[in-house]
């Protein structure tokens, strides 16, 4: 009785107010609950969205003047061993005691094919080295600089598997000296010639020094080139 008082009495635009707000109740939880839902995946989407982008942050041109100077450093060492290298097995050779009157004993350098390649092959190195050098500083004033680096690369790939090969066949007549063939009824000779032996294992450490160079010398150009391209991206 007294809600049918107070509805009676109550001014007729507050009860159609009610009435509309009472009707409009169902469609404001459906829509909150919808808001809801929807929420999460945009939630998750913006943050996808994020991490996107904070993978792309690129990477300081600057920090490329580090690799620079290493390469330069490394070309620095490069020259060293091969010129030390080269120099060793062209200057070595020793001659026996003893002799005859018409045979002295006698081994050099240049009696043996692959110790004058050896020596030839680490001359060409050196000389590339040298002549790069310029490049790598070069590249330590601009860090940006991409066609040279690709360019090198391919100079010093080309330059490591000449220089691999020529450390190598030295290599194997000098395991010969020393160890010999019995297959083949080669007897070592670093018994008779033992400073020669010392001299051409000597040089081949130079030489071999310089394949590490030059593997250590094109991994830098790969990660230089790398960053720059993270960069333009």
């Amino acid at each position: 009785m007294f809600m049918c008082y107070i509805i009676s009495h109550f001014p007729s635009h507050f009860l159609k107010l009610f009435q509309y707000h009472l009707t409009a109740f169902p469609t404001y939880c459906l829509g909150f609950l919808t808001v809801k839902r929807s929420g999460k995946p945009k939630m998750m989407k913006a943050r996808r969205l994020e991490e996107g982008d904070a993978s792309k942050i690129p990477v300081p041109v600057g920090s490329n003047k580090g690799i620079s100077v290493a390469d330069l450093i490394l070309r620095l060492v490069g020259i060293a061993g091969t010129l030390g290298a080269a120099i060793a097995m062209g200057t070595n050779e020793q001659t026996l005691p003893f002799f005859t009157r018409f045979v002295s004993f006698k081994a050099e350098y240049d009696d043996f094919r692959s110790f004058r390649l050896f020596v030839i092959v680490n001359a060409i190195v050196c000389a590339y080295f040298f002549l790069t050098i310029p490049l790598s500083i070069v590249h330590i004033m601009r860090s940006v600089a991409r066609g040279t680096r690709i360019l090198l690369i391919i100079l010093d790939t080309i330059m490591l598997a000449l220089l691999t090969a020529g450390a190598s066949t030295a290599a194997s007549i000098v395991y010969l000296a020393h160890n010999g063939n019995s297959s083949t009824n080669w007897l070592p000779v670093c018994q008779q010639y033992g400073d020669f032996c010392q001299g051409a294992s000597g040089s081949l450490i130079g030489s071999f020094g310089a394949i590490v160079v030059l593997i250590l010398v094109i991994l830098l150009g790969a990660i230089a080139l790398s960053r720059l391209s993270k960069h333009r991206l």
